[in-house]
């Protein structure tokens, strides 16, 4: 096929005697894409107001939260701002004020169906003088006793790890896991927020409780210099061959089945997954796959994007106490399959008679939980390849071909922002594969790669 040639422009014409245009070109602003996200501004903080005693007690708390109506949301890094005022009545015997922060792991409706991992006591204001008190500009503060209107600023971090005992008896230091709330799943964490004021005997004490969402922030590792500059420039990613540090490769494995009933068949697999292992949530997650196999109509059948098997598996595990005949502690599992691959002929990488090259990704949802690990909870991800799933294809065995553990984090790498690189709208139905002319076509982009 013969190149064509770029069009031709007429030049733009000058007046008598006028010294030509100059041939620099005019400068440009710099334009923002995709890959350089323009900045925003933070939004405003959420106030959440809570109050008893006919509003004589009014809690209040700013969050990152859509909308006072959402429950109160705090990032890792974030302190829990706020604001408590007291219209402390004479003869309103306070003893004591604090506020305590719980995180725990649910794993049924009873009481004792909890194990407490967080509980942070910051005191506010005590009778006793010798007491720790947070700091307030209200002179009816500093004294032994409350009286009249009665204001604390807020401001109190929340713990980044906490220690946990492990199966052994020892304890282990763990980041906090974040929010973990699903239906379908026997198991939640769930964080709260409590003020508590304390009186004499002859009154009742008062509280205030609220449920708060918990976001971890996790961040992967920058990418190689390679994989930056495809994000960077909107380019496709360089293959396993080109950026060897950009790739892990897992295999090569066998695949054996039955084709037709009758032929039988065996092809090499070799599975690569991006570096590093840690993907953050809203993106996606890089493969590229060899088939190789001496049958190579087999081999059109088999690396169809509809034959490939891809996905990433979740496994939720956690500790149940048990309440009948047996008094030990025991782990509980589920695993759920979460994502599977795209896929599409390689644009970097040729394939032959017995060989082809594939590239794809699995999607990330938004709302996907971190990878977490804290003694009696742990979310835990892998990608897992299994046997083609080919019309007349019948494996010899169901065992899954590669598991490869992977991390998922909240935030994106330092760097250019990794994009997904498959259009919304492909359709791995339409791609089509010649093996005759070693020619790969897709329609769904347009291109063609030889």
């Amino acid at each position: 096929m013969n190149a064509l040639a770029p069009p031709s422009y007429r030049a733009s014409s000058t007046r008598s005697g006028q010294a030509p245009a100059s041939t620099e070109l005019p400068p440009y602003s710099r334009r923002y894409t995709l890959n350089q996200p323009v900045q925003v501004a933070p939004r405003e903080p959420t106030e959440h107001t809570y109050q008893i005693n006919d509003g004589k007690v009014v809690l209040k708390i700013h969050s990152s939260a859509k909308s006072s109506k959402s429950l109160p949301t705090f990032f890792e890094k974030e302190n829990i701002r706020g604001q408590l005022t007291i219209d402390a009545e004479k003869g309103d015997s306070i003893h004591a004020i604090y506020i305590t922060i719980t995180g725990r792991v649910v794993t049924g409706s009873s009481e004792g169906d909890s194990f407490i991992f967080l509980r942070h006591n910051v005191p506010v204001w005590s009778r006793a003088s010798d007491a720790p008190r947070l700091p307030s500009s209200s002179q009816n503060t500093t004294g032994t006793k409350l009286l009249g209107n009665c204001i604390w600023p807020l401001s109190i971090a929340i713990p980044r790890t906490v220690k946990v005992a492990t199966g052994t008896g020892d304890t282990q230091e763990c980041r906090l896991p974040e929010t973990f709330l699903e239906r379908h799943t026997r198991v939640s964490v769930q964080y709260d927020l409590k003020l508590h004021i304390s009186r004499g005997k002859l009154r009742a004490s008062s509280e205030i409780k609220t449920a708060f969402g918990f976001i971890s922030s996790t961040r992967p590792d920058p990418p190689s210099l390679l994989r930056q500059l495809a994000y960077q420039q909107g380019c496709p990613l360089p293959n396993p061959q080109t950026d060897p540090d950009g790739w892990k490769p897992l295999g090569p494995v066998s695949c054996r089945g039955v084709m037709s009933k009758s032929r039988k068949i065996e092809t090499r697999c070799t599975l690569a997954i991006a570096k590093p292992l840690c993907f953050t949530r809203g993106t996606a997650i890089p493969c590229c796959l060899t088939i190789e196999g001496t049958d190579s109509e087999a081999l059109d059948i088999l690396a169809r994007p509809s034959s490939i098997v891809l996905s990433l598996q979740r496994r939720v595990r956690f500790y149940n106490q048990t309440y009948f005949a047996r008094p030990d502690v025991a782990w509980n599992e589920s695993v759920d399959e979460i994502g599977t691959a795209c896929w599409w002929p390689s644009q970097t990488m040729a394939s032959t008679t017995h060989r082809r090259q594939l590239e794809g990704e699995i999607h990330l949802s938004k709302d996907l939980r971190p990878s977490s690990d804290m003694g009696h909870f742990g979310v835990a991800y892998s990608v897992v390849l299994s046997p083609f799933n080919a019309p007349g294809f019948k494996p010899s065995s169901s065992t899954e071909l590669v598991c490869e553990p992977v991390e998922i984090a909240t935030m994106h790498a330092r760097g250019p922002r990794a994009v997904p690189l498959a259009p919304p709208a492909y359709d791995p139905a339409v791609a089509c594969m010649q093996s005759d002319d070693v020619r790969l076509q897709m329609p769904a982009y347009g291109l063609m790669v030889v």
